[in-house]
């Protein structure tokens, strides 16, 4: 098999077989080589044998589902394509043959997205990223896939902007079709500061700005003057509360990679959340009321499983927050500074700003940013996120559907297949 002599190794695995019926490597090689004839029926007979000596294995439930795809048996195909995907969720492969075998099944919303998951895993496993990371047997097959995804992703996001457009009209939603259209690829990204790179969602046809004017949130004015009330429930929770890495363990890889320690201290940022990725931490609600109210009376983003994010974001001594960005521009991130020590700043697109307890910042994090913490004590300021002011009403509604079903839509290419 090695040499590449095929018919001879096929003799010699046939007669291992004579002697060991259940042997699982003869036994694939065996119904290998009878597709490769395009005998279905024998390498069906074949795999069967070998799932009955080894019924859990992914790569033999892998191999029967090729070869039932390749026979025209597509329901039995899926059905053992799904298992293998059970236990080997990041098996691309098996997905885009899951793909293959519901498209001929009629079942084209299944089918979008095992071809979608397939590309997916396989991109984050640096595979089908070009042709030169593409088996050439793969090629054709792999581009259309990529083809059945862009159409459908654009049809199945389109319609869900119809009840929209029924309902104000389609000029309403002009930039929203093209904030899609380029999320989808259909058109060039073309940023108007170079500085600007979100990380998900591009919103076109905004100013594009680091920093924004207070005069654009007229609700800044109540959030500076609960400065001492929110600052008061702050310092409770520092004394009486657990805190949260914000960005996990400390030796994550975000970590790692995100923070610095200065002048041999570590690092750490921590956080004690009112809200994060739309979820609500009732307990910490209820610990800070004061606080609670305030922030349920602002015009948060409120986007399923995405926002509104708001909490005590506290820095500190010695830690820098090093450069990154944000993931989309339709939100921006406020600051109300509680507690500043000196030597401590915020950096938005290359601009310096220091905060100042009571006053707050506003600013667009996909932009590069940073902060640092460059004294002897902790830095608190309370974060949260505002719509964009520059987005309609009807543009916000749009952006909160297609982000839901963004979201929605990769989630269920991440899971695992189930069975019809």
């Amino acid at each position: 098999m090695q040499r590449g002599d095929l018919a001879q190794a096929e003799q010699a695995f046939q007669q291992l077989l004579a002697l060991l019926p259940a042997d699982v490597e003869a036994l694939c090689f065996v119904a290998d080589r009878q597709l490769a004839r395009d005998q279905h029926a024998l390498a069906l007979d074949t795999l069967q044998a070998a799932l009955q000596a080894n019924p859990d294995s992914a790569p033999l439930l892998h191999q029967l589902g090729a070869t039932q795809l390749a026979a025209g048996a597509f329901a039995a195909a899926a059905l053992s394509l799904r298992g293998c995907l059970r236990q080997q969720p990041r098996a691309f492969l098996a997905r885009l043959r899951l793909g293959i075998a519901l498209e001929q099944l009629q079942q084209p919303k299944e089918a979008l997205l095992a071809y979608y998951g397939a590309i997916r895993q396989a991109q984050l496993q640096g595979r089908w990223l070009n042709d030169a990371t593409t088996a050439p047997a793969l090629r054709e097959v792999v581009q259309y896939a990529m083809r059945y995804v862009n159409d459908g992703r654009a049809r199945l996001f389109s319609e869900l902007l119809e009840p929209l457009r029924q309902r104000h009209g389609a000029s309403e939603l002009v930039r929203v079709e093209h904030c899609l259209a380029v999320h989808l690829g259909q058109q060039a990204l073309e940023f108007p500061d170079a500085r600007q790179q979100p990380k998900f969602l591009y919103f076109p046809g905004v100013p594009s700005q680091p920093f924004y004017p207070h005069e654009r949130f007229p609700w800044l004015e109540t959030l500076e003057a609960a400065t001492a009330t929110v600052r008061a429930e702050l310092r409770a929770v520092l004394e009486q509360a657990s805190l949260e890495a914000f960005l996990g363990e400390p030796d994550s890889a975000a970590t790692t990679s995100m923070l610095r320690g200065e002048s041999g201290r570590a690092a750490a940022w921590d956080a004690y959340f009112f809200h994060r990725h739309g979820k609500h931490y009732d307990d910490h609600r209820a610990r800070c009321p004061q606080t609670t109210r305030l922030l349920d009376a602002l015009p948060l983003v409120h986007i399923r499983d995405h926002a509104p994010e708001a909490l005590f974001s506290v820095l500190r001594p010695g830690t820098h927050i090093l450069p990154h960005r944000g993931v989309t521009n339709t939100r921006l991130v406020t600051h109300l500074p509680l507690i500043v020590p000196r030597d401590c700043a915020l950096r938005v697109g290359g601009e310096i700003h220091e905060w100042q307890e009571g006053r707050c910042v506003t600013f667009d994090d996909t932009f590069e940013h940073e902060a640092w913490n460059r004294s002897d004590q902790t830095r608190v300021v309370l974060i949260l996120d505002s719509w964009n002011p520059d987005l309609t009403e009807v543009e916000r509604l749009a952006v909160t559907a297609l982000v839901e079903a963004i979201g929605d839509f990769n989630q269920a290419c991440d899971e695992t297949p189930a069975d019809a």
